[in-house]
Order: structure tokens, then C-alpha cells, then sequence
């Protein structure tokens, strides 16, 4: 077993690690502060600030764009497997907002990969083209709330066929992207025949973010951050007409595009919660040995180091069950990596809420406050817990298949 990156992740590391020192570190607070003033007038508060626009370019000049794309939508991105990407998107996650960057940003690489793998020639000039470019940004609408949307199936939002058209009523919350100036597509999943069998009577359907019918309805905080300027929206549809072309690959193929959707989005979510974790970390062991208490740094004191080394321990671990993941869904597909993928994804969040927890607990007050950004990663983990199935989900699934393969 070889634990050392290729050369080819090797030096993409290498030369974003140097774009992160550049352009990215030093005007971090800088970027943060203005989307906080930002947000405090109505008419800027979900515009994205012009210096992403002027990052990006820089990110595409230097050839660190669409980094998560595999060798199958070349010439759009850097070819990488899930193996080679996994240390690239952790960099990433060390800063909350960096991933739009490089146009690796949740939820659009899901649904660029849903559009390159299922969208029609006209979706893919009016949607794909521009996303992947980064010129617009998109949202993707699952949850809803009068349901338990841990269970897909439970969804009710309807998809019902009207001559060349499709006819979407229903609510959506937690529909990431959504807030955004720039969000133009979503991509919705809804019910279009509620008497087909359990799995198939869901499909996935395009709609323009501008379609009549559409209300967004209210941002929502999770746990007091609104993640600004992207947000995550609670969204009714009325009578919503698409047509019918715009629904995606056919009618009941909407549980196996999520499924599909979702195996590289859960493990880009544990990818990025490793970067997070570690940036808590760093920030712990500068902490704790700069500030004195009790007459002497705190670095001195048995209880933080221990808790410093239990910190380190966690984060490895979970950073080797994810680099595992990646390289067997590489190897075997996501299908036949559910177990992992789906053990992963039970893992990393929990490690990630439990090291910068004791961070914050290093830091005191401040680590609570808008001074660090460890509340803010804080709740992003604490959110990854449910976003793409609850833990608890997870855990009943891998039991589940544990038990059965041990006793085929």
C-alpha cells in the first residue's frame, strides 16, 4: 500500500498550497469583513464580492480550475480520479469560501456532473458551458420540510406532465446555492408517478431559478450563519411550468441520479471537513502556546497537550479512511464503495465538530466569536452531520450491508 501522492497531485499540491499563500491567506479576513458589511444592505447582501471574479481568473490563468472533474469531462478540468483530488479539495476546505476559487464549490460540482452525465446538448450549452466557466452559479433542491428527508422517498413535491410540459408544486428548504445573485438553474427532484414502485417514482427536473411560480422564500441560518453571499433558501414552487425536455435523463430516474450525485458529493464534504479540522489544529497549537494563564502558556499544561495529540490522532485517521474511499470508488465505483463511502461519511463530520470544538475551547470567548473562523467551520461540520443523509442513515445502511455480506 503506498500512502504517498502521485507526482501529478504532488505538484498540483505544490502549486496550490503557493496560490493559497498568495492570493488567498493574506486577504482572508479582508474577504470575510466585506461579505459581513455586505450582507447588512438588502441590495449587496447575496451579491458576490468583484474580488472572487478577479480570483478566479487568476485560479484559471494558473491552471487550478475544475480541479474535481475526471478524465471523462476533459478538456473542462485537470482529469483528476477521486484519489488525486482528495489532498487538492482538503487544501481548499482550509478556507470556507476558497473552494469557489477554483470553481470546486458544493453544490455546483454536483450538478455539473449531473449535466455532463445526463443533460441533453441544450443543457449543456445553456447550463454546463457557463458553470463550468464560472460564470453562473446553481442550486439543488431535495429537502423539503413537511417530510422526514432523511427517507428520499418521502419526498412530495409533484413533477406532473402537462402535454410539452412539466408542472412542479411543492416547498424545498436547505436548497443550497439558492440565495445567490448569480444562481441561475436548479436542478429539483419530485415525484412524478406516486403509485410506481418505492424507488422509482422520483425524477430530477431543470428549473431556471427566474421561471413564474417561484418564490424564495426566506434565507436560512444554520446555526446563526447564513453563509452569505451563497445561502441556502427555503423555496415554494406554484404551478411551475418547464418544459419537457428539461427533464432530466426520464421519468423515475431521479432516485439513481441522486444516488449517483451524491457519493462524490459526500466524500468532497469529508475531503473539505479534513481541511477544516486541520486548519482548527494549527490554530489550537498557535493558540495555546502564545497565551498564558496560571503564569505559564497553556501548551504547558498536560490536559491541552493530551487533547492536542488526541486532535492529531483523529484527524489522520479519518484523513486515511477518506484518501481509502476515494481510491476504491476509483478502483471499484461508487456503487460497489457504498460501505466505505457511507462509513466515511458517518466519520468525518463527527471528527471534524470534535477537533474544532476543542479548539474553540482553546481559544475561549474569542473562539466563539466573529475574530476566528472556527464557529463558522464549526457549524458547516455540525450541518454535514445531516446535509446528504444523517448520520444516522449511514449508520443503519452499513450495518445493514455488514451483516448481509457476512452472511451471504
Amino acid at each position: 500500500m503506498n500512502f504517498d501522492y502521485s507526482d501529478k497531485s504532488q505538484k498540483l499540491i505544490d502549486r496550490l498550497q503557493a496560490f493559497m499563500d498568495e492570493h488567498i491567506y493574506p486577504i482572508e479576513k479582508d474577504y470575510t469583513d466585506l461579505v459581513h458589511a455586505n450582507s447588512a444592505n438588502k441590495e449587496t447582501r447575496w451579491v458576490t464580492p468583484e474580488v472572487m471574479e478577479e480570483l478566479k481568473q487568476k485560479a484559471k490563468n494558473a491552471g487550478l480550475w475544475n480541479l474535481f472533474l475526471p478524465e471523462e469531462y476533459l478538456p473542462y478540468g485537470a482529469g483528476l480520479t477521486n484519489l488525486e483530488y482528495a489532498p487538492l479539495c482538503e487544501i481548499m476546505g482550509r478556507v470556507m469560501w476558497s473552494s469557489e476559487v477554483f470553481n470546486c464549490s458544493a453544490p455546483d460540482t454536483g450538478n455539473m456532473e449531473v449535466l455532463a452525465r445526463y443533460g441533453s446538448e441544450q443543457d449543456k450549452q445553456k447550463y454546463l458551458i457557463p458553470l463550468l466557466e464560472g460564470k453562473i452559479r446553481s442550486a439543488f433542491a431535495m429537502t423539503e420540510p413537511a417530510v422526514a428527508s432523511s427517507d428520499a422517498t418521502n419526498i412530495e413535491t409533484s413533477i406532473q406532465r402537462d402535454g410539452d410540459e412539466y408542472v412542479i408544486n411543492g416547498r424545498k428548504w436547505w436548497t443550497s446555492g439558492a440565495m445567490n445573485a448569480n444562481c441561475k438553474i436548479m436542478v429539483v427532484m419530485g415525484k412524478t408517478d406516486p403509485t410506481a414502485a418505492r424507488h422509482q417514482q422520483q425524477s430530477q427536473v431543470l428549473v431556471p431559478l427566474d421561471s413564474k411560480g417561484i418564490t424564495v422564500v426566506r434565507p436560512l441560518a444554520a446555526m446563526g450563519h447564513y453563509d452569505e453571499p451563497i445561502g441556502h433558501a427555503e423555496v415554494l414552487f406554484d404551478n411551475v411550468r418547464v418544459p419537457a425536455t428539461n427533464l432530466l435523463v426520464g421519468e423515475g430516474e431521479g432516485f439513481a441520479i441522486a444516488q449517483g450525485r451524491l457519493g462524490p458529493g459526500r466524500i468532497h464534504h469529508c475531503m473539505r471537513l479534513i481541511g477544516c479540522a486541520q486548519r482548527a489544529l494549527d490554530m489550537a497549537c498557535e493558540r495555546v502556546e502564545n497565551r498564558i494563564a496560571f503564569g505559564q502558556p497553556l501548551s504547558k499544561q498536560q490536559s491541552i497537550r493530551e487533547r492536542i495529540a488526541q486532535m492529531h490522532c483523529d484527524i489522520e485517521q479519518a484523513r486515511l479512511l477518506t484518501l481509502k474511499a476515494a481510491d476504491n470508488m476509483d478502483r471499484y465505483g461508487n456503487k460497489v464503495s457504498r460501505n466505505i463511502i457511507a462509513a466515511i461519511k458517518i466519520v468525518a463530520p463527527k471528527m471534524a465538530c470534535n477537533v474544532i470544538d476543542q479548539s474553540i475551547q482553546m481559544h475561549g470567548g474569542g473562539g466563539t466569536s466573529q475574530d476566528y473562523v472556527l464557529s463558522a467551520i464549526y457549524a458547516y461540520a455540525r450541518t454535514i452531520r445531516l446535509a446528504d443523509g444523517p448520520d444516522e442513515v449511514h449508520m443503519m445502511q452499513l450495518g445493514r450491508n455488514l451483516i448481509k455480506d457476512q452472511n451471504a
